[in-house]
């Protein structure tokens, strides 16, 4: 499945449907949907994804999509999700695009070594990463495919007792702000998800994850 900047290519996932068909079409807004394969597959694996891991590789989808940055500038990037949450994630950077939402860069977390807290601090939106919830012995949504950290340090992590993660988003724990590339219960960004049915961790009580979307809610 593929918008016209990259063509179908070899390894594309078969055109059963454009999973974007059911958005109007937005200037310059293009995607590319492929398995994962040969050197991303070689790269991801050890790294992001591991045997033993929820989900098996075969069953994720890279996806490259453009997006506006924080300057401005029409960029291309590359995320990681179950290939049943395809469709509705090129729907939400579709939704983004067409609003200029701003995103300050959007890497594979394997670039990071798989470090969330690396892929964090560089401010990297980022899906796929077969971790558990910190803390717990229990899989992340994202070790599914199943859930999206946008912008960590404009939307960080913050907990009920104040501590802030990454550090650098301290500033935006503040939520009165209304700066570049933060999300507000309500504003595109959000109802981007939500139209996906994509629940928001800036609705939980308690503990409040601002950068986490995910497909359950958790």
């Amino acid at each position: 499945m593929a918008g016209a900047l990259w063509g179908s290519g070899a390894g594309a996932s078969p055109r059963v449907e454009d999973p974007a068909s059911a958005r109007d079409n937005v200037k310059g807004f293009e995607y590319q949907v492929r398995e994962i394969k040969g050197k991303t597959r070689q790269r991801m694996t050890g790294v992001s994804w591991r045997p033993g891991c929820p989900v098996h590789i075969n069953n994720l989808r890279l996806i490259r999509t453009t997006f506006w940055d924080f300057d401005g500038h029409r960029e291309t990037g590359s995320i990681v999700v179950h290939e049943d949450e395809s469709g509705e994630i090129v729907r939400v950077f579709r939704s983004l695009y067409r609003h200029k939402f701003k995103i300050r860069r959007m890497q594979l977390i394997d670039r990071y070594n798989a470090s969330d807290h690396a892929s964090m601090n560089a401010d990297n939106t980022s899906g796929f990463n077969c971790r558990y919830v910190a803390g717990t012995s229990n899989w992340s949504q994202h070790a599914y495919g199943r859930a999206i950290d946008l912008n960590p340090i404009e939307n960080p992590y913050v907990t009920s007792s104040g501590h802030v993660s990454p550090p650098a988003g301290e500033p935006y724990a503040d939520r009165s702000r209304n700066d570049k590339g933060m999300v507000h219960r309500g504003d595109h960004a959000y109802r981007a998800f939500a139209q996906e049915e994509w629940k928001w961790g800036g609705n939980w009580s308690g503990t409040k994850d601002y950068q986490h979307f995910s497909r359950n809610g958790s």
